[in-house]
C-alpha cells in the first residue's frame, strides 16, 4: 500500500528526510558537538596543569604521571570498534550519554584517588573508555546530517577542543589556589556530565528517498469516461490509498450507450510524490563491518592515520620543556602553547572552508597539509630564542588544526570509504590509531632521555608524519584502480566468453551513457 500522508514523528523518534538535509536539526547536532569536543579532547590536553599537584601528593616521578593520560589516550582509541556496535545496536543518542556519564564517573571517583594507580583506573580506563563512547558517535552522526558542507560543519565545530584548552587551563590553575587541585578535579568531573545534556540532542536521522509517479493523461482527450457494472470490463486503479476509484472503459463502446461526463481532466502529466510503506524488510545493518578492511584505499588511509598520530600529542607535551631548555621563562612559554591552541582554531576553520569548496578533491588538499605539518615539525629544532619558537609553535598549530579536523570526516568522502560505511570506518581507524597514540609519547620519552635533547622528540614526530603523507599519497591511485578493477569485473559478467553481443545502433548512446555514469562513481569526477 502506497500513501501520500505524512506522519508526525515524535521527538524521540529520528528525524526523516528525502535527502542530506545540510542543516534542519543538524545545526542542533553540530552545537552539541562543539561542546563534547571541549569536555573530551579539550580536557585531555588541559590535564597537564594537575601534573605537577600529583607528583607533590602521590610522591610520583613525571613519567609514572603521564602514564595516566597516555592509558586514557589508549583505551579511548582502543575501544573504538566497541563504540560503533554499541552505536549500531542501541542508537548514538544513547551510547552519548552513557559516555557522558563514566567520564564524569571517572573525574569525580579520581579525586579521591590515594595512589597514581587509583588515577590509572579511574581516569585512564573508566574516563577513557567515556571519551570514546562520547565522542566518536557524536562525530559520525554529525557526518550524516550533513553533505556539501560536512568539511566546514566539522571544522568548525571541532574548535571546541582549542577554546577548552585555551579557557579551561588558566581557568583551572585559578581554581586550584583557591579550593585545591582535589575539588578542582571534582569539579571538572560535574561540568563533564553535561555530555549527557550534549548526548541528548543526538536525533538520530533517516534518509527516505520519496517515490514520483506519473499519472498519464488519456491518449483521446475526447474520450468520455463510462460507469459500467460489468466487473470484467472495470479497470480500478488503487495505486495511491485516497479513497477515490477512476475507472475507464473500452474504446469501443457503442455510440448509443449514455455517458455520464467527468470533470475535465488534466492536459498535462501529473507528478504525485508517494511514501513507499510496503517496501521489503531491509536487510539487519551490522554491527561492526569489517569489509573496509578489504578495501586497499581504507588500509592506506588507517596507516597515515597510524604514522601521523605520532605527531598529534608529543609536541603539546614537549614544547614547554624544549623552551625551558633554551632559557625562556615560564610565562613567555605558557604564551607560546596558548598561540599554538588559537592557531589551531583558525587552521581548523580554514581547512574547513577550503574543503567545501567544489569541484575539488579533498585527499590531495589534506596530502599538502600532511606535508607542510611536518615541515613545521622539522623547523622546531632550529629555533633557537623565544620569537623563532613562537613561529614555529603558530606554524603547527594552524596545519595541526587542519589536519587533526578533518582526518576522520575525510572517511566519509568516496575517495576513503563513504557516508555508508563511516560508522564502522571511523570504528576501525580510531582503533588502529590507538596503538601510536599509546607508543608515541613513550617513545618520545625515550629519546629524549637518551639523547638528552629534546629536539630528537620532535624529529621523531616529524619521521612518523612523513611516513603517515607517503600513504596517505596512496589512498587515491588504490580507490581508483579498485574501481577500474571492478568495471572490468562487471563488463566480463556481462559479456559472457569475453564475446560482446551485437547491438542496434540506438542502443550506442545509452551504452556510453552508462559507462560515464559508472566512471563519476568510482573516481568522484
Amino acid at each position: 500500500k502506497m500513501t501520500v500522508k505524512a506522519v508526525k514523528m515524535p521527538c524521540t523518534a529520528p528525524n526523516v528526510y528525502a535527502k542530506v538535509p545540510d542543516g534542519g536539526w543538524g545545526w542542533t547536532v553540530a552545537f552539541a558537538f562543539f561542546f563534547v569536543e571541549a569536555l573530551t579532547y579539550g580536557i585531555i590536553k588541559s590535564f597537564g596543569v594537575f601534573f605537577n599537584d600529583l607528583m607533590d601528593s602521590f610522591d610520583e616521578t613525571n613519567s609514572r604521571i603521564s602514564w595516566i593520560i597516555s592509558i586514557c589516550v589508549f583505551v579511548q582509541t582502543f575501544t573504538a570498534p566497541l563504540s560503533t556496535v554499541l552505536s549500531n545496536r542501541f542508537g548514538h543518542r544513547f551510547v552519548v550519554m552513557a559516555g557522558g556519564v563514566l567520564v564524569s564517573t571517572g573525574m569525580v571517583t579520581a579525586s579521591f584517588a590515594r595512589s597514581v594507580v587509583d588515577m590509572y583506573v579511574t581516569i585512564g580506563i573508566i574516563s577513557g573508555l567515556g571519551y570514546c563512547l562520547s565522542f566518536l558517535p557524536t562525530v559520525t552522526i554529525l557526518s550524516q546530517y550533513f553533505d556539501k558542507r560536512r568539511s566546514l560543519v566539522t571544522a568548525v565545530a571541532s574548535t571546541g577542543e582549542c577554546f577548552a584548552v585555551f579557557s579551561f587551563a588558566p581557568a583551572i590553575t585559578a581554581l586550584k589556589e583557591q579550593i585545591g587541585w582535589r575539588y578542582s578535579l571534582l569539579s571538572v568531573g560535574v561540568l563533564q556530565l553535561s555530555i549527557v545534556i550534549c548526548g541528548s540532542l543526538l536525533r538520530p536521522i533517516l534518509i527516505q528517498e520519496q517515490e514520483e509517479v506519473k499519472v498519464q493523461p488519456p491518449e483521446e482527450p475526447t474520450e468520455t469516461k463510462y460507469m459500467l457494472e460489468n466487473e470484467q470490463t472495470r479497470t480500478s486503479i488503487e495505486s495511491i490509498d485516497s479513497g477515490v476509484e477512476i475507472t475507464t472503459s473500452p474504446s469501443n463502446v457503442p455510440g448509443k450507450t449514455k455517458a455520464e461526463p467527468k470533470s475535465e481532466e488534466p492536459k498535462e502529466p501529473v507528478q504525485i510524490l508517494v511514501e513507499n510503506n510496503s517496501t521489503p524488510p531491509e536487510p539487519k545493518t551490522k554491527l561492526l563491518d569489517f569489509s573496509v578492511m578489504r578495501d586497499y584505499s581504507f588500509i592506506c588511509y588507517a596507516f597515515f592515520g597510524l604514522f601521523a598520530t605520532l605527531g598529534f600529542f608529543a609536541p603539546s607535551l614537549y614544547i614547554i620543556p624544549l623552551s625551558l631548555s633554551l632559557g625562556i621563562g615560564k610565562d613567555h612559554s605558557a604564551y607560546i602553547l596558548s598561540a599554538m591552541a588559537i592557531a589551531e582554531v583558525f587552521g581548523r576553520i580554514s581547512a574547513g572552508w577550503v574543503l567545501n569548496k567544489k569541484p575539488i578533491r579533498k585527499i590531495y588538499i589534506e596530502l599538502i597539509c600532511v606535508v607542510l605539518l611536518s615541515v613545521a615539525l622539522f623547523a622546531f629544532p632550529f629555533a633557537s630564542e623565544f620569537w623563532g619558537l613562537m613561529i614555529c609553535s603558530i606554524f603547527f598549530g594552524f596545519m595541526l588544526g587542519t589536519v587533526a579536523g578533518t582526518h576522520i570526516p575525510l572517511l566519509a568522502e568516496d575517495d576513503v570509504v563513504g557516508i555508508a560505511r563511516m560508522s564502522s570506518a571511523a570504528g576501525v581507524y580510531v582503533f588502529i590509531q590507538s596503538l601510536a597514540g599509546l607508543a608515541g609519547p613513550p617513545l618520545a620519552g625515550v629519546l629524549v632521555d637518551t639523547t638528552q635533547n629534546y629536539s630528537s622528540a620532535f624529529y621523531s614526530c616529524a619521521a612518523g608524519m612523513v611516513l603517515g603523507a607517503v600513504f596517505l599519497s596512496l589512498v587515491r591511485p588504490c580507490k581508483v584502480g579498485l574501481c577500474h578493477q571492478q568495471q572490468q569485473q562487471q563488463c566480463a559478467e556481462q559479456s559472457p566468453g569475453g564475446v560482446v553481443p551485437d547491438l542496434p545502433d540506438d542502443f550506442i548512446d545509452m551504452d556510453i551513457g552508462k559507462a560515464e555514469h559508472s566512471g563519476k562513481g568510482c573516481d568522484g569526477v
